[in-house]
């Protein structure tokens, strides 16, 4: 027998140092409170666990729904070969959501009570079960994966035959509370900053999680084809990169609007700390990526994509955080600078979620089986190599 050799890469040892010292944060968050390990307090309940682990995690997870509804119900069938990444990555989001979750309550054990403390009023609670309930879908769509592995064709079968069910549920409860995490903010609006509070807040937080679910599967693409050696699929790439300029265009006319018609455009020219915080989110979320890709060369290029997927990212989780931090400083009359812990915690969840998909990647059946590739003359060479007659027989 043959032991297999560990190799210790450098981001091995990045991620084993994140994880000891999220261990450690972890520590102090569940042993001497909230108090020791944040700098959160009662005038700044929401900081960078809520803006970022949660607001940001759900919305970097929105390739799932995006993806399995352009599959499964609009019969986009080219998508079909990234639709398992897709779904994993939604799959981990929402789990890893959840999880983050649990360390910004107060009491996290009582994380169940919506479940049975229900009120229907609160636009909390609809945020609460739908991410619950979509969680559970997103089992069910990841579920053939596993069942695939095991060969269990019965319940495969069983799953199967449902599965549109199972998606149609999944669009309608990640559309709601996608949402519905804009609609939270609609309640403040003497303390959150003009730039941000719109009474088409759940508008543009749907749409930016739509741009956000585009931008993530080209990102999640490009990564697993650089670290699993696979065959990147361009051609697909380029038609969601072609989709990703329409939502972006859309977004950022409709935010144009917004501004226009609530008289807060001639605050973009007056300089402060929320206007760099703004135009900093608007370059990268709408300006950057849109030039970049209304260029056809770049549009075409894996590079090109690449990078326009990324600003995206980054814009609109600047875009979140601006919601859930910056614009709510001002009000409260203080500048929120999270703790080292919450940032160590932060780092810890998204390191645990590129490990997890590459050992999920590893084991299970997540990318389609690639084509061998086989030269067509070889079989000609074999055949004549049996059966032609030496040149010399006839001598």
């Amino acid at each position: 027998m043959t032991v297999p050799r560990i190799r210790f890469t450098f981001w091995k040892a990045v991620f084993l140092v994140i994880m000891a010292a999220g261990i450690y944060c972890t520590f102090i968050r569940f042993f001497r409170g909230l108090g020791a390990s944040t700098n959160l307090n009662d005038q700044f309940p929401w900081g960078l666990w809520i803006g970022f682990d949660v607001m940001c995690g759900v919305m970097l997870a929105a390739g799932g729904f995006t993806l399995t509804a352009a599959v499964e119900i609009f019969n986009i069938k080219r998508f079909h070969s990234i639709i398992r990444p897709t779904i994993l990555t939604a799959f981990l989001g929402y789990l890893l959501v959840s999880a983050a979750l649990m360390y910004d309550l107060g009491l996290p054990w009582n994380i169940w009570h919506p479940l049975v403390m229900r009120n229907p009023h609160s636009v909390m609670f609809e945020v609460a079960y739908c991410v619950m309930l979509y969680t559970t879908v997103l089992a069910l769509e990841f579920s053939p994966i596993v069942l695939e592995h095991f060969n269990l064709q019965r319940p495969l079968k069983i799953v199967r035959s449902v599965m549109v069910v199972f998606v149609i549920l999944g669009v309608l409860l990640s559309t709601l509370h996608q949402s519905s995490l804009g609609t939270l903010y609609l309640i403040m609006p003497n303390k959150l900053h003009p730039f941000w509070y719109s009474p088409l807040l759940p508008v543009f937080f749907f749409l930016s999680a739509i741009a956000v679910g585009l931008a993530m599967t080209i990102f999640e693409s490009s990564m697993s084809s650089k670290y699993f050696g696979r065959e990147l699929e361009l051609p697909i790439l380029r038609d969601l990169g072609r989709v990703l300029v329409v939502v972006l265009a859309l977004y950022g006319i409709l935010k144009f609007e917004d501004l226009y018609h609530r008289g807060v455009l001639k605050l973009v020219f007056v300089s402060g700390y929320e206007q760099h915080f703004f135009l900093l989110e608007i370059f990268l979320s709408v300006l950057a990526p849109l030039g970049l890709l209304l260029v056809p060369k770049i549009r075409q290029s894996a590079q090109g994509l690449y990078l326009a997927a990324v600003l995206t990212l980054f814009g609109f989780v600047t875009n979140r955080l601006n919601v859930a931090i910056t614009g709510v400083e001002n009000a409260v009359g203080a500048r929120y600078t999270p703790k080292w812990t919450e940032v160590v915690i932060t780092a810890m969840f998204v390191a645990l979620g590129f490990a997890i998909f590459g050992v999920v990647a590893k084991y299970l059946p997540i990318f389609p089986e690639e084509k061998a590739h086989i030269p067509a003359i070889r079989e000609p060479e074999v055949v004549m190599s049996e059966f032609a007659v030496p040149a010399h027989a006839g001598d």
